[in-house]
């Protein structure tokens, strides 16, 4: 493990509870198990923006910032065996604070927060880590009798890697007990797919969460 420390991986465990039991030489015993696919779901970006930084709490050209809580959300992309996958493309879009996307055909009638990105596209470092600025993403009405938690879209990218189209939760959303999508999953499943919170940032006291996303080698 020369590019990912006993210590960090450690800290993933805990972060997704992914990491299988060490030896008593600190080498994994098992591998990790992949990030639970998940669908696209309908609002998938299809409108052009030039604005697709890592903050999503501001829109370029404009002075004002999204509404909502802003949290920052730390991640990193590892292969199966527990290495970094460095300079993986990350694609994040979610809903805004007030669980409306910025999508034409999003029938939510909540309203929209010019303010808002709602979309992004960041790259990983040599370390496979990335970092992003949001607002918590509000829940939304999929039916009549469904009402989705609040979550994020993932999708990633790498050379040599199957691509993976997934979605974050947060800890502690009631609303993460009843959504359809999340309870088809295995129990062991649902944890992977939701964040861990780790404290808040020095300079903005914002919110952190953390999130390990693991993809698999092409075969």
């Amino acid at each position: 493990m020369k590019n990912l420390s006993r210590r960090k991986l450690l800290k993933w465990s805990m972060a997704g509870g992914i990491v299988g039991a060490f030896t008593a030489k600190g080498s994994l015993a098992k591998a990790l198990m992949p990030t639970p696919p998940e669908v696209e779901g309908p609002f998938y970006p299809v409108t052009p923006q030039d604005d697709k930084d890592y903050d999503l709490t501001r829109v370029k050209g404009r002075n004002s910032v999204a509404e909502g809580k802003h949290i920052i959300v730390r991640g990193s992309v590892l292969d199966i065996q527990g290495q970094p996958v460095p300079h993986a493309t990350v694609e994040i879009w979610q809903a805004n604070a007030k669980g409306r996307y910025r999508h034409p055909r999003d029938p939510n009638p909540a309203p929209l927060d010019a303010n808002f990105q709602g979309w992004a596209i960041v790259a990983a470092d040599e370390h496979g880590e990335f970092r992003f600025k949001t607002v918590m993403p509000g829940a939304y009405p999929a039916s009549r009798s469904w009402m989705r938690p609040p979550h994020i879209h993932f999708k990633v990218f790498n050379k040599g890697y199957a691509n993976l189209t997934t979605q974050m939760y947060f800890p502690d959303e009631a609303l993460n007990e009843t959504d359809l999508l999340l309870n088809e999953k295995k129990p062991a499943e649902r944890l992977l797919m939701i964040a861990r919170k780790r404290g808040q940032s020095e300079t903005e006291g914002l919110d952190i969460y953390e999130y390990a996303i693991v993809i698999r080698k092409k075969t």
